[in-house]
């Protein structure tokens, strides 16, 4: 497959390029500073541009059989460009022909109880809730399109961290998944495994899946 990467210079966004190129996939990854991303391969192509200025990456994503957005607001501190770069992708990835976008929610609105999201819990960071928040305005984006294209939004469990590949996970839907011990985690290996899988498989379209152990 020929996949179109936003992002890949983010903590996931890299650990996806890593399993797209592993599992043989060719990458187009759109970063707005090349310099940041240090991978060589002779699958992967670097293109400079900035999600929000589709003409910056518009003829190099198309034809792709699937795009990945993982895309985040703590950089620039500007967590309203979440939803707006979801609404962009939605708009433009159609015009390039690219039939297919995942991408990299959050966990903040995930129920734990009929009505009550993560993110509620009076124990949540406030340091993450912008963010979070805007992640949550980013879903709403995706729901209320009507673009033609087949996305799936993946929130990962509450706690997304460094550890092994096992290849291991479970999918949900709109509630957090957690473990025998009343845990929701899972590695960013293994979050890039599961979205790999959703590419590939074309499934879960036009709706909020979870992953975790």
């Amino acid at each position: 497959m020929h996949i179109a990467l936003f992002g890949a210079t983010g903590h996931i966004g890299h650990a996806i390029l890593d399993e797209a190129l592993a599992r043989g996939h060719a990458v187009t990854a759109i970063v707005r500073d090349p310099a940041r991303l240090d991978t060589r391969h002779d699958k992967l192509k670097l293109v400079a541009g900035d999600v929000a200025r589709p003409e910056t990456w518009l003829d190099a994503v198309r034809g792709s059989d699937a795009a990945v957005a993982s895309l985040s607001a703590r950089r620039d501190g500007n967590p309203d460009s979440l939803p707006a770069n979801a609404r962009i992708l939605l708009d433009q990835l159609p015009a390039a022909g690219v039939p297919r976008l995942v991408w990299v929610g959050g966990a903040g609105s995930l129920e734990t109880a009929p009505g009550v999201r993560v993110i509620d819990n009076p124990a949540f960071p406030a340091a993450w809730k912008p963010e979070a928040e805007a992640q949550g305005r980013a879903l709403e984006a995706f729901r209320a399109s009507t673009s033609p294209i087949d996305w799936t939004y993946i929130s990962p469990a509450a706690l997304i961290e460094d550890g092994e590949r096992s290849g291991r996970y479970r999918t949900g839907g709109d509630q957090l998944l957690t473990d025998a011990n009343g845990v929701s985690r899972i590695s960013v290996a293994d979050y890039a495994v599961a979205l790999l899988d959703r590419v590939e498989k074309g499934d879960a379209p036009r709706r909020r899946i979870t992953v975790a152990y």
